[in-house]
């Protein structure tokens, strides 16, 4: 029993270990979060820093890179480098407002789900039956049921797809939440439903609701370069990353970075907004699972 005491001791880390884990992790959350940062602010300062007129045309069509084109130039000569640096801020802001929207939806429906089983069951059948739609599929659902739609219509569409898949998530993490003890005393002392939602139960799903949040915003990404490439959104002569995937990939042998740019901007968008996410995402239910 001694000896059990006296290793749990010597094995527990010291202050100064402590303050160079501490250093070390928030370093590395520097690190995974540093690339979606720098991507998001070149693509929100992209159009001042574009070296061309976007809708002018610099270089004959497909146009090798060279010259004031590093890039080359479109299938209308237009600079490539100019239209990727104009084309990200759109897709992100739509992104970024599709991934808040289902978050926020899933996170209520879910925790009321879990606090009201009948409610719960109902939402569950609900999403089975929105999973079973292909995302294309919603799109051109969406655009041909609102054709002047534009940008919201591709919204409308990227939540509607989204909260099926986020809601079970979170229903399944509000489940243990709803049955514990103070959930339970709380329901008995008389506090209504929207506190338990809003007062118990989402505060500790924060690390899910943040891991949630990145995961809907790649999907959101995915969606929304859909709806561009298939033209349910920005139109031509738009600058805009999807739909320079669309416009110059009928000459995409005669230069390749007009498709190839805009494509390796999109995958690292969502790569290092996942990274982030992660790296956001609070520890201490890992470190508990590890000490033990």
């Amino acid at each position: 029993m001694n000896t059990d005491l006296t290793t749990q001791t010597s094995a527990a880390p010291t202050p100064k270990k402590q303050t160079v884990r501490r250093v070390a992790l928030r370093r590395g959350v520097v690190l995974r979060t540093l690339p979606a940062l720098v991507l998001i602010a070149l693509a929100v300062a992209g159009p001042w820093l574009a070296p061309h007129v976007i809708d002018a045309p610099v270089t004959a069509p497909y146009a090798e890179p060279g010259g004031g084109a590093p890039l080359g130039g479109d299938q209308l000569g237009r600079d490539v480098l100019s239209r990727l640096l104009a084309g990200g801020r759109e897709l992100i802001v739509t992104s970024l407002f599709v991934a808040v929207l289902v978050t926020a939806a899933a996170a209520l429906l879910g925790a009321v789900g879990a606090l009201r089983p009948a409610v719960g069951r109902i939402v569950e059948r609900s999403a089975d039956v929105l999973m079973l739609l292909p995302a294309v599929l919603g799109i051109l659902l969406v655009a041909l049921s609102w054709p002047g739609g534009g940008r919201l219509a591709v919204i409308a569409a990227a939540v509607v797809m989204g909260v099926p898949y986020a809601v079970r998530l979170v229903a399944g993490a509000a489940a243990p939440v709803a049955a514990s003890g103070y959930i339970e005393a709380a329901a008995v002392g008389g506090e209504r439903l929207w506190h338990l939602v809003v007062r118990e139960v989402l505060p500790n799903l924060r690390a899910t609701l943040l891991a949630l949040f990145g995961l809907r915003f790649v999907a959101a990404v995915y969606v929304v370069a859909t709806a561009g490439f298939l033209q349910v959104g920005p139109q031509p002569p738009a600058a805009d990353w999807a739909l320079m995937i669309r416009e110059n990939s009928g000459g995409i042998v005669l230069n390749p970075w007009a498709v190839l740019a805009p494509s390796i901007a999109i995958g690292l968008l969502a790569m290092s907004v996942n990274l982030a996410a992660s790296a956001l995402v609070p520890t201490t239910g890992r470190k508990a699972v590890t000490a033990l």
